[in-house]
């Protein structure tokens, strides 16, 4: 079946809503269309195509964040794909988002369903691939970071964590980015380093990731190293034993 590859791990909650119309539309009628509305989710967990086609949506989102779609983020966003998901996934998923950034896309309609329907870890891994794309070039535009903000706030998304997942992109910027890395101050004491870097290696394992498959676990081990990074900056920087 065409897009098997890319939604092979199964469709659940996402054949409803706003995200099941735009995806029905983007696959040319790949499932029945009169299905979608949210009463009638035909399964409540987030199985590996939901996390994927909200993937998609959202990354059609930010793509058109500052009104243009350059292809440059085109060539950004395959690459990212690539990395995480293989060629003939990426393959697929850029005929898929090729055909959602002709739609007209409610951000917060989609962002709702998934804050119903996803959980937390699940949440935070889609908007580390979101930063990743939107800093691609070094560097992230006010529309862009603007949308994040929005996306994560109905996420219910911490600022802890939302800087957490900011802070290893603006580590030529910011002298304190690998404290907000672990959700810490720059005045915490070496042992609440090692604790900090304790909790947040257990909130962003990979194992957490686990029920969307082995390509979205993979993805999300690049938080995990981020956080083992920041946590080893400091150590350096003060001589932690």
């Amino acid at each position: 079946m065409k897009y098997a590859k890319w939604i092979g791990g199964g469709l659940g909650w996402a054949f409803g809503g706003p995200i099941g119309a735009l995806i029905g539309f983007a696959l040319g009628s790949l499932f029945d269309t009169d299905d979608k509305t949210e009463g009638q989710s035909r399964r409540r967990h987030t199985a590996a195509g939901d996390f994927k086609m909200s993937l998609l949506v959202l990354i059609a989102c930010i793509i058109k964040a500052d009104g243009t779609v350059k292809a440059s983020e085109l060539a950004t966003v395959r690459r990212i794909l690539n990395a995480n998901f293989g060629r003939q996934e990426t393959d697929d998923a850029m005929n898929i988002l090729d055909r959602l950034l002709s739609q007209n896309i409610d951000e917060t309609e989609v962002a709702r369903q998934i804050d119903r329907n996803m959980n937390y870890s699940s949440k935070l891994e889609l908007l580390h691939i979101l930063f990743q794309i939107a800093y691609a070039d070094g560097e992230v535009n006010p529309q862009e970071l603007a949308l994040l903000q929005r996306i994560a706030g109905i996420f219910g998304i911490s600022h802890i964590d939302f800087d957490a997942i900011r802070a290893p992109y603006t580590r030529q910027s910011d002298s304190t980015w690998a404290y907000k890395a672990l959700g810490i101050e720059p005045s915490a004491t070496d042992d609440e380093i090692k604790s900090a870097y304790r909790k947040m290696a257990m909130r962003y394992h990979p194992d957490k990731l686990a029920g969307l498959g082995e390509d979205v676990k993979k993805a999300g081990e690049e938080k995990f190293r981020a956080v083992k990074d920041a946590y080893d900056y400091l150590k350096k920087g003060r001589g932690i034993k």
